[in-house]
């Protein structure tokens, strides 16, 4: 049985379309700062967590190399949806509300992410450990600080292992087809760190190491106090964002312009609505009946990438059909 981290030949095969789709749903997708992302030792992202399934999907957008993920423990229930996200590279981890219990058995999860990371694969884990549509953090939890501790023990003398801080940066947390920037923030060296201060057990290493990588998170996207002020902050800050976070300001389009480019489209639009009603009737079934709008962009995304093969192959349909007629009429000509 093979690896959650080694190659697939399905996934490896749909990879670049999954890229390429979720580029372009967004109507402005930045990366900045690729350039910090290690070389010469393991990595393990530590993106915020503000949009469910699209912020797995951003990191994963980071270069076409694998990547390896790991998500709640409660969605593993079923053994189809186990199957599926196993092949999706995903897996489970538990956490303090599963029961103290539960967490004891993340070791088999904990001991899988050190083999990935030593077999030269990068690892994500969303360090809050629940997504939350807002410009702030929550407290981070300390799996992701256990798992590098305990591959910097297992490996650490023959490369070195880092946390890398990955901001995600939407304008828009509950539609599609806005903007995203993706900021690499800079690397926290867990096996320095842990040099540097050899009189500190693991509790105290992870005590420590979590305000450092707090501190870095926030510097990759335009952190807001969560508090009482949260909305003001916010509506000053993105008033006036500074670099580069400036880029994603939403450009403003004469009024006149894109009614022509409105009126223009008009045709090409209609035939497009009609050839994928399949995917826009369902987004809008879907976007009516899940409650939690925090998900809307990660099932229409899931949704676009299903279905829009499907519509295409629908449009086939009709243009076997034309082309059928059109060879008819020259057979009725000829005759």
């Amino acid at each position: 049985m093979s690896k959650i981290y080694e190659s697939d030949g399905l996934y490896e095969f749909l990879r670049p379309m999954q890229d390429w789709l979720f580029r372009r749903s967004y109507r402005r997708f930045v990366q900045v700062g690729l350039d910090k992302i290690p070389t010469d030792g393991a990595v393990i992202f530590a993106p915020n967590h503000c949009n469910a399934l699209n912020d797995a999907l951003a990191v994963l957008s980071i270069g076409p190399e694998r990547k390896v993920f790991v998500a709640r423990a409660d969605i593993f229930r079923k053994s189809i949806v186990r199957k599926l996200l196993a092949w999706l590279k995903i897996m489970p981890i538990r956490r303090m509300r599963d029961g103290a219990s539960a967490v004891l058995h993340n070791d088999g999860t904990e001991r899988m992410a050190v083999e990935t990371l030593r077999n030269g694969v990068k690892f994500c884990i969303l360090p809050e450990g629940t997504h939350r549509p807002k410009h702030s953090l929550l407290p981070l939890k300390k799996g992701i600080f256990r798992i590098a501790l305990r591959a910097n023990e297992d490996f650490g003398q023959q490369k070195p292992v880092y946390i890398v801080p990955v901001g995600l940066e939407y304008g828009d947390y509950f539609h599609l087809w806005d903007t995203l920037m993706i900021t690499i923030g800079d690397p926290l060296n867990v096996t320095a760190f842990a040099k540097e201060h050899p009189e500190m057990d693991q509790a105290q290493l992870i005590n420590a190491l979590i305000p450092e990588l707090t501190e870095r998170m926030k510097r990759t996207f335009l952190w807001v106090p969560d508090d009482e002020n949260y909305e003001q902050n916010w509506a000053a800050l993105s008033a006036n964002p500074p670099a580069p976070f400036d880029q994603m300001k939403k450009r403003h389009v004469s009024r006149w312009l894109r009614l022509t480019g409105l009126v223009l489209t008009a045709p090409l639009f209609a035939v497009c609505a009609l050839l994928t009603i399949p995917l826009w009737g369902t987004m809008l079934y879907v976007r009516k009946h899940v409650k939690d709008p925090a998900f809307h962009n990660s099932i229409q995304y899931v949704l676009q990438f299903l279905l829009i093969p499907l519509s295409l192959f629908l449009a086939l349909l009709p243009w076997m059909a034309v082309e059928e007629w059109m060879y008819q009429l020259r057979q009725f000509k000829l005759s």
